[in-house]
């Protein structure tokens, strides 16, 4: 059987990782994004969509189908997007729009990049608005749906100054810091590793499957994506 992915979110921090990754485990990967992707090779499909508004036209030509495994990594924050009300467009709705144009496909895996501090009670907005994405998706349905939760995430930013400071801060301590701390930072080729790695074992498991596939929900925290990570000295 001929391995798919697509892939929204592709050209963000840890979007870059993943597309290399998984270029190497799918026989075809489709990206569906503003801009080209840093890495592209022979097996890659690109689909560009200048508004996001308009997906669902971009999406009719792609041949997205039950074989496929969709994963999302598309984010941003209040400042990048201008507004509350624009930064919820693209976290939330974005992403719960795309994820219902697979599901209508009849693909039945989903890989969601959330946050760690994903909390519908949470008074902050970021926070609100990453959990009440994690539940839209959820309600849909997908046979399997992954949902990673990463902390402070190691790699170059645009436009986000806090997020910077405190990477250099980290780097000066972390000799002193231990992985097991569920609060360490980690690298967003680490996330995207525990992304692909996820999809792997998902796909292996489901070969030898012989019974009906049931709804199932899993969320991967931070501590455990650093010890699916984690290089053995």
């Amino acid at each position: 059987m001929q391995r798919k992915a697509i892939v929204i979110g592709a050209t963000g921090l840890v979007g870059q990782h993943l597309v290399k990754q998984l270029s190497e485990l799918y026989d075809t990967l489709i990206v569906i994004a503003r801009r080209p992707p840093r890495y592209i090779n022979a097996s890659m499909r690109f689909y560009q969509v200048n508004d996001f508004d308009n997906l669902s036209e971009v999406f009719a030509s792609v041949g997205a189908d039950r074989t496929t495994d969709a994963f999302s990594c598309l984010g941003t924050t209040k400042k990048q997007a201008g507004s509350d009300e624009a930064f919820r467009k693209i976290d939330h709705d974005y992403n719960v729009n795309f994820a219902k144009l697979c599901r209508d496909k009849g693909v039945e895996n989903f890989f969601l990049l959330s946050s760690m501090n994903a909390d519908i009670d949470s008074r902050f907005l970021y926070n609100r608005v990453k959990a009440e994405t994690e539940q839209s998706i959820t309600a849909l349905g997908f046979g399997q749906l992954v949902i990673f939760r990463p902390s402070l995430l190691l790699g170059k930013h645009k436009g986000r100054p806090l997020e910077s400071i405190g990477q250099k801060a980290f780097k000066l301590i972390s000799p002193l810091v231990s992985e097991s701390l569920s609060l360490h930072p980690i690298s967003a080729k680490r996330v995207a590793s525990a992304m692909a790695m996820s999809a792997h074992d998902i796909y292996h498991r489901r070969k030898y499957r012989t019974e009906p596939q049931i709804e199932h929900t899993e969320i991967i925290e931070n501590k455990k994506m650093l010890a699916m990570t984690r290089v053995k000295k």
